[in-house]
């Protein structure tokens, strides 16, 4: 009865520990949306955008900030650190990216918007984030980012940093 009960165990590990790990997924994005970390923001088509009522009367201020993973190897910045926009209203913006590298690279950028109750109203229309990004040796390119901020975003919120992280993809030849 004893290996009996040690096999069930021993199967019942593996079967515990796959559902663990596809519940990562669920519990990763509940515990974000509690903390406020590594908020995701939106994506409309540019006819979406343009449907979108204007408020003329509110204004929000967006930071842009950008960091580069630690093993990157670049130069990556906003052209502006910071915009007053009105929701409803698109707008467009660069972040500049360097290849610091004497050899092609490939990047991604992993955006996240604070305070999280704002991500589910930032949208983007074009982002550099929605694709790879190629760089030969010591490309400098600047990449556009196309905005609007829905106007259903809530009133208490007057302030959004949009943020990008910019990791190196490994990649072939």
């Amino acid at each position: 009865m004893e290996k009996k009960t040690s096999v069930v165990k021993l199967f019942m590990i593996p079967i515990v520990m796959f559902g663990f790990g596809y519940l990562m997924v669920p519990i990763y994005d509940v515990f974000c949306d509690i903390t406020g970390i590594n908020g995701k923001t939106g994506r409309v088509s540019a006819s979406q955008a343009a449907s979108l009522e204007k408020q003329q009367e509110r204004t929000i201020k967006v930071e842009f900030t950008s960091t580069v993973n630690q093993d990157g190897s670049w130069d990556f910045a906003p052209d502006m650190p910071t915009m007053v926009v009105h929701p409803g209203e698109p707008y467009t913006t660069t972040f500049t990216a360097r290849n610091k590298l004497d050899e092609q690279l490939i990047s991604q950028s992993v955006p996240s918007v604070a305070p999280s109750k704002a991500a589910a109203h930032f949208n983007k229309t074009e982002c550099f984030c929605f694709v790879e990004q190629k760089f030969a040796a010591f490309e400098e390119r600047a990449m556009p980012l196309t905005f609007i901020i829905d106007p259903d975003i809530p009133e208490d919120v007057d302030i959004v940093t949009l943020s990008y992280t910019l990791f190196t993809k490994p990649h072939n030849g």
